[in-house]
């Protein structure tokens, strides 16, 4: 009796959630052990595996989730975010290489005469300026002119230039394994990692209205300066769209510091 002949798997590859899902029974570890080594939701570990990334907050958490997977079972992290990234329709950004290359039109350039002929114009000219300002040649043979009076000096006050205004520094600081993205207003990534605990990232000043994406937000600790500002969630849901910029989390602490209700006097003996 013969063995049916298997399908040659290049004509049905493996999905991102089939090749993690082999590759952690192949190291006999629950989807339990791979939220333990990687700290994201069983939830998400699950849809990651059965490819449902409607059930993930967004393509971009689905790929960072897969790749954290990866890592946690020794699989390519790369080919695994490439993966994801195809199921999910994650259009992939334009490169160099990509973009369309116009040659310059030979009949739109004026002739090689045309254009030697006016820079010469334009020398004959500035010669012609320079002889009638520094000379008297085209003055009718007149006398030197009178030396004009020199005003009367007066003593101008220094100006004083305005300050320039203080930008606080926004300081980002894991206090235990949370996968984490920076961007700006036009969703260019700016940071995106896992961090572990300890590991801090600096917002840059010159970004623009930066925001984060965020799986843990308890997680994360945010500083403006100094201060050590209010948790942002309590560690529920991922959170996105969250300013981090100086202005947002002036303003956070301000709406929060207008909520906190304050402590009533004791009456007057």
């Amino acid at each position: 009796m013969t063995d049916t002949p298997r399908e040659d798997s290049t004509l049905f590859p493996a999905s991102a959630g089939d090749r993690l899902r082999e590759a952690r029974e192949k190291q006999k570890l629950s989807i339990a052990d791979i939220a333990q080594r990687t700290r994201v939701p069983i939830r998400h570990l699950e849809a990651i595996e059965q490819g449902d990334y409607d059930e993930l907050p967004s393509p971009t958490y689905a790929i960072g989730f897969a790749k954290a997977y990866a890592r946690a079972v020794d699989a390519d992290e790369v080919e695994i975010g490439g993966l994801v990234r195809t199921e999910a329709g994650v259009p992939r950004r334009p490169t160099l290489e990509s973009l369309p290359y116009e040659p310059a039109d030979p009949a739109r350039l004026p002739p090689a005469g045309i254009a030697i002929l006016g820079v010469l114009i334009a020398l004959v000219l500035v010669i012609g300026a320079g002889i009638w300002l520094g000379t008297d040649l085209f003055r009718g043979g007149a006398g030197p002119a009178a030396p004009a009076a020199s005003p009367t000096p007066v003593a101008a006050a220094p100006a004083t230039p305005p300050p320039a205004p203080r930008v606080e520094q926004v300081t980002l600081t894991a206090t235990d394994a949370v996968w984490l993205r920076v961007y700006d207003a036009d969703n260019n990534t700016l940071f995106q990692k896992t961090m572990q605990a300890g590991e801090r990232y600096q917002v840059p000043l010159d970004a623009r209205n930066p925001m984060i994406n965020v799986g843990r937000p308890d997680k994360l600790e945010v500083r403006l300066g100094d201060t050590l500002q209010p948790p942002l969630g309590d560690g529920s849901r991922a959170l996105k769209d969250i300013g981090v910029g100086a202005a947002a989390v002036k303003a956070r602490q301000q709406t929060a510091a207008e909520n906190t209700p304050s402590t009533p006097r004791a009456p007057a003996p």
